[in-house]
């Protein structure tokens, strides 16, 4: 448990440890509970730290719910991509979905949600469904493309979710549901928040420590003083922060919390937090 600072914000430790739990039916058969997920023939053991509630949910998963998960994994596992997990390396998308799995299970778990629905699930796996398909370089540069790219990506998701979806046989309100959700059309409502919490979660546990050298790179090719282009990269980094928790609830704020960070991210999320 952290504790809290004097602006109220949490404060955060400054070390590392296991992801919450990556539940749920994978393309590849299982291996023992023990040994992790097999991907591309390898065994991946992908680190489980949430309760074995969420795990055996998936386990009794009807039919249909079974078959979108693995459609969307098989896409996943299409990701020439890749990041080491537990010293294997895993197609990215395919890590990815289940990094947000494992957040969306606990803070649904958080809420209260015996049984997430089936269509809270879908959304957590198709999220980012191929989203290496379109990368940003492939729209012109500014915030204006930068936000038309997230949008079509948002559209692309859902459509590739909900058709497999309708493959397997969901009708069109729960494909609408899930439509909903992904497109972020949803967020004052209980699942809507807690698939942005868990977003902003998998960003700061995941991608943040990697993220912010990219932004120092930047500053600095643009010429100037170094100390300048830290103190550009570093303002950057505090306003995108700063708009990650505001979109966070107050679960996913308790659960970013006691998130485990490297001094410098720490450093940085205190000055967002200070305001």
């Amino acid at each position: 448990m952290l504790s809290a600072s004097r602006q109220g914000a949490p404060a955060f430790a400054q070390r590392r440890t296991a992801p919450p739990a990556l539940a749920g039916p994978v393309v590849v058969k299982h291996a023992a509970p023990s040994t992790g997920h097999a991907v591309r023939g390898r065994t991946c053991s992908l680190a489980a730290t949430a309760s074995a509630s969420s795990a055996s949910a998936s386990d009794v998963a009807p039919e249909r719910l079974r078959k979108v998960l693995e459609g969307l994994d098989a896409l996943n596992s299409k990701d020439p991509r890749s990041v080491e997990v537990d010293g294997q390396q895993v197609p990215y998308e395919l890590a990815y979905a289940r990094w947000l799995t494992g957040w969306v299970l606990r803070l649904a778990a958080d809420a209260g949600i015996e049984e997430p629905s089936e269509e809270l699930r879908i959304t957590a796996r198709g999220q980012h469904v191929e989203r290496w398909k379109v990368p940003r370089n492939s729209y012109p540069e500014g915030r204006t493309a930068y936000l038309q790219w997230r949008e079509d990506l948002k559209k692309a998701h859902a459509a590739t979710t909900t058709r497999l979806m309708a493959e397997a046989g969901y009708p069109e309100e729960s494909c609408k549901r899930v439509e909903k959700l992904i497109l972020k059309k949803a967020l004052k409502k209980t699942e809507g928040q807690i698939v942005e919490d868990a977003l902003c979660l998998v960003f700061l546990e995941r991608q943040f420590a990697e993220f912010f050298p990219k932004l120092l790179e930047q500053a600095a090719a643009a010429g100037g003083d170094p100390a300048a282009a830290q103190a550009e990269a570093d303002a950057k980094m505090v306003d995108i922060l700063q708009k990650s928790w505001k979109k966070m609830g107050p679960l996913g704020r308790a659960a970013a919390g006691k998130l485990p960070l490297g001094e410098r991210e720490a450093a940085l999320v205190g000055r967002a937090l200070a305001g």
